[in-house]
């Protein structure tokens, strides 16, 4: 029985906290809807104090920025961006058009079919998020999106030179110094000033989340995304408890309300894990927004083998899963529920998030019961197609749709069948319900 030695903030809260920024957004998109370009404008000078008479970065702009960067920061951002494309091609290489005859004369198939345009929020408020433009723009124009636009908030009163940078290495269309509900609304919605895409990507605070939650069906989204969440499984052979407390609070400092959990075999190491936490909370540049989130969301669980851990790991259904134990592949063969796992001491989430190439736009919040993260095929439509080539096997097929149609009552379909039937099979079939105006005259 796993015992729990640290546990979150209560779901009351956090729903009392979503239930306000719900409304909040509610009326920032309606209001984007009904005023466009004005609105956009408004809500930018509200909550980034940032006017500008377009905020589509030109072409000097763009250029300005990336000179900006010391030719150091400019191979790392390329060697990043090589990996994720790298990664994005080999997954899109493994989605095929198909194309077979299932019965004679009867043809059927798919072709992956790219949207026709993206957009892509890029989080950087607080930090400049650069890494989320690889994740988002790479990827959808590996998948073959012909038109990708993005939006990142302005940093310190101005584009931040790295985002931007990263946005244009990765080949955006349409670069937008925007940022919060505003921006996604623009995208979602359209404005006399941006066109709108057909799908939204990327992570974002609260409100943007949001944003694109009410925003999907009138277009696709990636996921629902909540903050961030890390899971650390753990035990005395696989880690010890510097490597947990870095990697729980690597995490951490993306906001106070970021989960952060260790799972262990081992109470000892939990906690050793926990005073450790308490040291480098001493130590870390980004302390303040770590240590909120470690006294708020932090959870420290203690369970009984190996297997308990899978099923608690699968109920939690984490973002990420740094996985450090003796056995790593255990997980790997029995976990379920995951955004992305990172398997052994030697790897961990910032590999993930920053450079290594697997996307780490992932789903939070027990998404990850019934979705994966963000890759090639979010922004493909598997689109499916018939052909019938001869008589006979439209003769035979209309029989058998025809007699089904009559069980369902479904006249008109029938008589899709039917005239099909009579047209290519020279048999001219009964078929009951059906007016007499649709039987041809003998």
């Amino acid at each position: 029985m796993a015992v729990w030695l640290k546990r979150g903030r209560n779901a009351e809260t956090t729903a009392a906290n979503d239930r306000q920024v719900r409304d909040t957004v509610e009326a920032i998109l309606a209001d984007v809807a009904a005023r466009g370009d004005a609105a956009v404008r408004e809500l930018s000078n509200r909550f980034d104090g940032w006017d500008r008479d377009s905020y589509r970065l030109d072409d000097r702009e763009i250029q300005d920025c990336l000179d900006q960067m010391s030719a150091q920061d400019l191979k790392d951002i390329e060697f990043a961006q090589t990996q994720v494309r790298n990664f994005a091609q080999i997954q899109r290489a493994s989605m095929t058009d198909v194309e077979v005859e299932t019965l004679p004369g009867v043809v059927l198939g798919h072709r992956n079919v790219p949207m026709n345009a993206a957009g892509c929020y890029v989080p950087g408020g607080k930090y400049p998020l650069l890494a989320s433009a690889h994740m988002s723009v790479i990827t959808a124009k590996v998948a073959g999106v012909p038109r990708v636009v993005t939006c990142a908030p302005p940093f310190k009163g101005k584009p931040a030179p790295a985002i931007v940078a990263a946005q244009a290495m990765a080949g955006a269309d349409e670069i937008y110094c925007l940022g919060g509900i505003q921006a996604v609304a623009a995208m979602g919605l359209g404005t006399q000033s941006i066109a709108p895409v057909d799908m939204l990507v990327g992570p974002g605070n609260a409100f943007v989340a949001e944003a694109k939650r009410q925003l999907f069906g009138r277009v696709g989204i990636d996921l629902f995304a909540g903050p961030t969440e890390t899971l650390v499984i753990a035990d005395e052979i696989g880690a010890d408890a510097e490597l947990c407390a870095t990697d729980l609070l690597g995490q951490a400092e993306h906001g106070p309300d970021s989960p952060a959990i260790l799972l262990t075999t081992s109470e000892a190491l939990a906690r050793a894990t926990m005073a450790e936490v308490e040291r480098l909370l001493t130590v870390l540049p980004t302390a303040d927004y770590a240590r909120r989130a470690w006294e708020s969301f932090g959870e420290v669980i203690v369970a009984g083998d190996d297997a308990e851990m899978v099923r608690i790991a699968d109920d939690i259904a984490s973002e990420h899963v740094q996985v450090m134990t003796r056995d790593p592949d255990y997980f790997l063969d029995h976990m379920t529920n995951y955004g992305a796992l990172f398997l052994g001491a030697r790897t961990n989430v910032a590999y993930g998030d920053k450079v290594i190439g697997t996307n780490h736009t992932l789903p939070t919040r027990g998404a990850a019961r019934y979705t994966g993260g963000l890759w090639v095929g979010k922004f493909l439509k598997t689109c499916t197609y018939q052909r019938v080539t001869s008589d006979a096997a439209s003769a035979m097929i209309g029989e058998y749709c025809s007699r089904l149609c009559a069980l369902e009552g479904f006249a008109g379909h029938g008589e899709q069948a039917n005239v099909r039937v009579r047209r290519y099979g020279g048999r001219n079939i009964p078929y009951a319900g059906v007016a007499e105006a649709l039987v041809p005259a003998e």
